[in-house]
């Protein structure tokens, strides 16, 4: 920026000055922009720059490169869209892909190896379920993994057999890896390309800040479009568990990197997910992905190298584990903030034990919107605590709101709406419901305190950065990232300078 700029026509009015900061709101912004202001032409409400607190970027971009099964409705619909793509593909090439959701199909019984490898014309296959903690895998594929009869269960994975123990095709949490560690991966000219394209889809849907859970390789991705300028919006980034002995190495601590790209906390799996029927929970039923004394291990390391925490729990009882070892650690530094993922089943007796251990609930209220009747059919004795903000946030913990995309919808409107009215329209538990303004700090200045921004992101005041969502009639029509616009739905309304991109 050579200058500032003034957001006009919203309300409130917004002036950013050449830093990227905001100089001036509503009555204030025109005096503190001046004369000589590019001025932006909006209509609508204008609210802090919203931010999805727990997104797969890789995921996303991974959708551009291969199969798609999002949508399908029956074994029969995925099977023909396999079909389709492998008839495009060398005879000893991949089929890659994700997005199968088994739970609304007419029968919600899980796939087999034989239903994959007609359809994939014998190639090896790989396909994540659309909760990615599971894999429906092909008979090639698990030849060339070496995955048979004899094969066992993985720590923290399981291995599907039928009745005289064959694996099915059907690889749970951790057993993944198994094949998945032997699919090609794209070039990184082909990733960065479509990472840049599920950045610029974010930001249409009116993101201006991600706290990415991903890989190394995604991080990667992530400082190549950093470096050419390509960032429409900020991206916080979490490491795997896997390469914390990395981080301890070199000395990183959360929060480096810049406004733009830095590192934050380390992501760790306590169990799986509803979907994959793989959440740990009270009744022992479940998949134990990190055994406790690894768990206690981590975050007394974490806590040690100054580095926070993102611990994914989901049953009743990993949020539970997940809480006894953060106990301990109440203020380990200045900066602990550390993160329950999902936190999608929480025991009553273990709602205010949030924040006795300073945990924040990262939370995706549209998830419920999902699996509202998988929970009921499953767990209805859990159904009542399920997918709690409302209760929790009475309990004193702070929420932090994402979608899990590419699992659900990137779109924070629709997570706002599922906070919010979506209960009142299913009749579904409607105590556990939270307010608008609720639901908007957890997209905004609560979400930035979970990575420790709250003094640069959250709310519309003078010395915060300028990162607006401006919202007409339940649409978003502008993005605006550190006071430039990434994007306009309508660029005649602005000045072609104006809509030039965010950087």
């Amino acid at each position: 920026m050579t200058g500032a700029v003034l957001f006009a026509g919203c309300k409130p009015e917004i002036a950013a000055g050449p830093d990227g900061r905001i100089i001036g709101v509503g009555g204030r912004a025109r005096a503190a922009a001046g004369r000589g202001a590019e001025v932006v032409r909006l209509r609508g409400t204008t609210w802090p720059g919203l931010i999805d607190a727990h997104i797969h970027l890789e995921g996303l971009a991974e959708r551009h490169l291969t199969l798609d099964l999002t949508g399908a409705r029956s074994l029969e619909a995925a099977l023909l869209l396999v079909r389709r793509w492998a008839a495009r593909l060398p005879k000893d090439a991949w089929v890659a892909g994700s997005g199968w959701y088994n739970d609304v199909w007419s029968d919600p019984a899980f796939p087999s190896h034989q239903d994959l490898d007609k359809a994939a014309g014998n190639r090896p296959a790989y396909l994540r379920r659309k909760d990615g903690h599971s894999a429906w895998v092909s008979s090639a594929a698990m030849k060339q993994a070496g995955l048979d009869r004899s094969s066992d269960d993985p720590p923290g994975g399981v291995i599907d057999r039928d009745d005289q123990g064959e694996p099915t095709g059907i690889l749970r949490e951790t057993a993944m890896q198994i094949v998945a560690a032997i699919v090609p991966r794209p070039t990184d000219t082909d990733l960065d390309a479509a990472m840049a394209r599920s950045l610029a889809a974010l930001a249409r849907l009116g993101l201006t800040s991600v706290h990415s859970m991903d890989t190394a390789r995604g991080f990667g991705s992530f400082q190549r479009l950093h470096a050419r300028r390509k960032l429409p919006l900020r991206i916080t980034y979490n490491l795997p568990l896997t390469d914390l002995r990395h981080a301890e190495r070199i000395g990183v601590r959360s929060g480096w990197g810049d406004q733009w790209l830095r590192i934050w906390g380390v992501k760790a799996f306590l169990d799986g997910s509803l979907g994959s029927r793989t959440a740990e929970m009270l009744d022992g039923s479940g998949t134990v992905r990190l055994q406790q004394k690894d768990l206690i291990e981590m975050v007394d390391r974490c806590s040690r190298a100054e580095l926070n925490v993102c611990l994914h729990a989901i049953g009743d009882g990993a949020v539970r584990r997940a809480l006894d070892a953060l106990a301990p650690h109440r203020r380990a530094w200045r900066y602990w903030r550390p993160r329950i993922e999902h936190a999608q089943c929480v025991d009553p007796k273990d709602m205010r034990r949030f924040a006795g251990a300073g945990a924040i609930a990262s939370m995706q209220p549209i998830h419920a919107v999902a699996d509202r009747e998988l929970a009921e059919a499953y767990w209805p004795n859990v159904s009542a605590h399920t997918y709690a903000w409302g209760a929790l946030e009475r309990a004193g913990a702070r929420l932090a709101f994402g979608s899990d995309a590419p699992v659900e919808t990137a779109d924070p409107l629709l997570g706002i709406d599922a906070a919010t009215a979506w209960r009142r329209r299913a009749n579904w538990h409607l105590d556990l419901a939270v307010s608008r303004a609720s639901a908007l700090r957890a997209y905004a200045s609560d979400a930035a305190y979970a990575v420790g921004m709250e003094r640069d992101l959250g709310t519309l005041s003078e010395g915060m950065l300028c990162d607006l969502t401006v919202v007409d009639d339940g649409r978003v029509v502008a993005t605006v990232v550190g006071g430039r616009v990434s994007w306009l739905r309508k660029p005649s309304a602005a000045s072609p300078r104006s809509a030039a991109g965010a950087r």
